[in-house]
Order: C-alpha cells, then structure tokens, then sequence
C-alpha cells in the first residue's frame, strides 16, 4: 500500500511539473515583442513568389533579398538566428548586418531613434517600418522591413517571419513611422 502511495505522489509530482512548464511556456510567448494578441488572423499570407526583386538594385536588393531569405523563421524572443528563431529587431538587425554591412541598435525603439523619419508615401524597399503593438499606444515595439510601398517583412509572434501588409487595419492602427538607416 505504500509502495502504491508512492508511486501515486511520483506521478502527480510529473503532472504539475508538465503543468507549470506548459503554463510557464504560453506566458513567455504571449508575453513577447509586446504585440497585442488582436493581430492574430489580421495577416493575410502574401506569395514569396510575387515580390519582384529584379527591379531593385544595390543595397535595397541585396536587403530585400536576405529578407526573404528568413521566410518561415519561427518566432523567438531575443533570438536572431535564420531558421532557428528570431523575434522582429533580431531579423532587422541581422538582415542589415549581412545586406549591408551595417550595424543597428539591438531593439526597435532604438532602431527608430538610429533612423532618419520619411513619409509613409515615400517609402522605399529596405526602408524600417514601425509600430506600438503593446498597452503603450506610443512605444514603438515592432519593427520591419519594408519590400515595396505596401508590403513589409517581419517576425510575427504567431506566425513566425512573414510579409504583411500597411494596409491591414491592425497595422493602419497601430503604425507609428517609416524610417530610413543612414546612408543607404
């Protein structure tokens, strides 16, 4: 009988351990990059295949191009690593990085202040893209790339690195400011 009371103690001992990690696991994922959890099913899936890059030369190609590269990376929060896990200012940093040679700021608050502001109507493939996704309608939290006037790249915390659109309610809302690195 004691034996079986053991072996009872042992197995919900198991179970609370899956518990917690399983519960600690969700609240660091719908705690990341301050994105509000309304953007789920805002984004609609835009074809790889449809983004012309032949029309972009130099630097705005080659950042574009190692962009897309990144397609299906899987969310991580401060990660940066192609096809492991990133979260938004990890790609945008690594992407400029390799592209272009040039080094920004770790998180995207900081890569807004490092950006010269360009009207959304002059953007340009390569250009950052920036929004408040978090309780803070004001704190820039997300951050991506543009591609062409309308569609951006970027690590969304559900669905990993993806394009989107400007044009999507749940980013008219939440944009904040295009910007464009130094000397690009």
């Amino acid at each position: 009988m004691r034996n079986n009371f053991i072996n009872i103690n042992r197995y919900m001992a198991k179970r609370v351990n899956v518990i917690f990690l399983a519960a600690t696991m969700l609240c660091m994922v719908f705690t990341s990059c301050h994105s509000s959890k309304k953007s789920g099913g805002n984004d609609r899936p835009v074809i790889v295949e449809s983004v012309k890059v032949g029309k972009l030369h130099g630097k705005e190609k080659k950042i574009v191009e190692e962009a897309l590269s990144w397609m299906g990376t899987p969310y991580r929060y401060a990660g940066s690593s192609k096809g492991k896990g990133t979260d938004c200012s990890g790609l945008v940093l690594k992407v400029y990085e390799e592209a272009a040679g040039v080094k920004l700021p770790r998180n995207s608050g900081k890569q807004a202040e490092f950006c010269k502001k360009v009207k959304k109507k002059s953007v340009k493939a390569g250009d950052l893209v920036f929004f408040a996704t978090g309780k803070d309608a004001e704190r820039i939290s997300h951050v991506g790339i543009m591609i062409d006037g309308n569609r951006f790249i970027h690590a969304s915390t559900k669905k990993g690195v993806i394009i989107s659109e400007l044009t999507t309610p749940y980013y008219e809302r939440t944009f904040r400011m295009c910007g464009r690195v130094p000397d690009l």
